[in-house]
């Protein structure tokens, strides 16, 4: 039994490597920890909410290519769903995007030597039946819950700024 002189020890970081955590660093992996969680969460998330449309045999990166693809009514190229979704391998975007027109939700119309990729019909169905599928499942627990949508902004826009760093120190890495 402690006595009332004992001080509480400060509450240690959740890190995933705490080899990785020195001493300037630990939030770094502190970080690290929660969007490795986040990532898994997201994209189990994802694939789940994709079944739940009708639409079986997706990964993640099939289901954020297609919503992509459908965003803003506009037609995409390859590098224009590489660029906004920060993915460095264009094959594997490529790919998804040959499951997406094997599975009749996305088109690709050839103009010169470009591709440009928009949702089909059946993309678009199943666009919103995710986005009610959505809505059930995430969003109205969220809500009802009082998540404040003040903070998941913040966190979001610190989000976009961290990937900064992220993708400036690979830079950094490749030149070494």
């Amino acid at each position: 039994m402690s006595d009332s002189t004992d001080t509480p020890k400060p509450p240690r970081p959740i890190v995933s490597s705490e080899h990785l955590a020195s001493e300037h660093g630990w939030q770094m992996s502190e970080l690290e920890y929660g969007l490795i969680i986040a990532f898994n969460g997201f994209s189990r998330w994802m694939v789940r909410c994709m079944n739940a449309a009708g639409h079986q045999d997706f990964n993640p990166l099939d289901v954020l290519v297609l919503h992509n693809v459908n965003h803003r009514n506009r037609e995409k190229r390859l590098n224009d769903i590489c660029f906004v979704l920060n993915v460095e391998d264009p094959h594997t975007v490529n790919y998804s995007l040959k499951k997406l027109i094997k599975a009749k939700l996305v088109k690709g119309t050839k103009r010169g030597k470009e591709i440009f990729y928009s949702p089909t019909e059946q993309g678009e169905e199943a666009c919103s039946e995710y986005r009610k599928i959505r809505e059930l499942c995430l969003i109205d627990p969220a809500v009802s819950t009082d998540s404040k949508s003040d903070e998941i902004s913040h966190t979001a826009q610190v989000l976009r700024s961290i990937s900064g760093l992220y993708d400036q120190a690979s830079r950094a890495a490749a030149s070494l």
